[in-house]
């Protein structure tokens, strides 16, 4: 199985006032450090699809090795960062699977992506996605036969509805651990930044 990690990072940083992709982070920025971790996690490629102050974050990101998706309609929210991310990766890469990772998401451990990955090998489940104490997070793992689905979303909901329409795609990785929190406000910046 081939995994082509999929980070979203194209959102307008409302809650936050700010470009929270650009947010000092340790000797990084937020999103410098998502990819640099994304890129340790046992994948085969990086891509990064970005979107609002693009100019900026194009200036002043170290992309590392990741191919970089502009999403010129990333204010109708997620929906249109995966369809973008998944078109670029269904015309560009021979990968036959997606990990798709939230770029405000700085502490997505590579014990839980290694966890992800091998459970999925052994199912016959087209999605596997984390289930942290009963609730399902993020990453997840999708196969690339569902791509065309999710690519028909709509909207700021991510596949968290296709999934609960859809039981029979999905494999649930139980951790016990809470899941990764999302930096959205100066309250996760304050609790969040190393």
């Amino acid at each position: 199985m081939s995994v082509a990690a999929l980070i979203l990072a194209a959102g307008g940083s409302e809650r936050l006032g700010r470009p929270k992709q650009l947010e000092p982070w340790g000797d990084h920025t937020l999103l410098e450090h998502v990819i640099k971790r994304t890129s340790d996690f046992p994948v085969d490629e990086v891509w990064v699809v970005i979107g609002a102050h693009s100019e900026d974050v194009i200036d002043k990101i170290d992309f590392l090795d990741a191919n970089v998706i502009e999403n010129p309609e990333w204010d109708e929210g997620i929906a249109s960062s995966i369809r973008v991310g998944l078109d670029a990766l269904t015309q560009l890469s021979r990968c036959d699977s997606a990990l798709i990772v939230l770029g405000d998401q700085p502490d997505v451990s590579p014990e839980i992506v290694e966890e992800l990955l091998v459970s999925h090998r052994r199912s016959d489940a087209r999605v596997s996605v984390p289930k942290y104490r009963y609730n399902r997070g993020n990453p997840v793992l999708v196969d690339r036969s569902l791509w065309p689905r999710l690519m028909s979303l709509e909207g700021d909901d991510g596949a968290g509805r296709l999934w609960q329409a859809h039981p029979e795609w999905v494999n649930d990785v139980w951790f016990s651990e809470l899941g990764p929190r999302d930096v959205d406000t100066e309250v996760d910046v304050a609790e969040l930044k190393p």
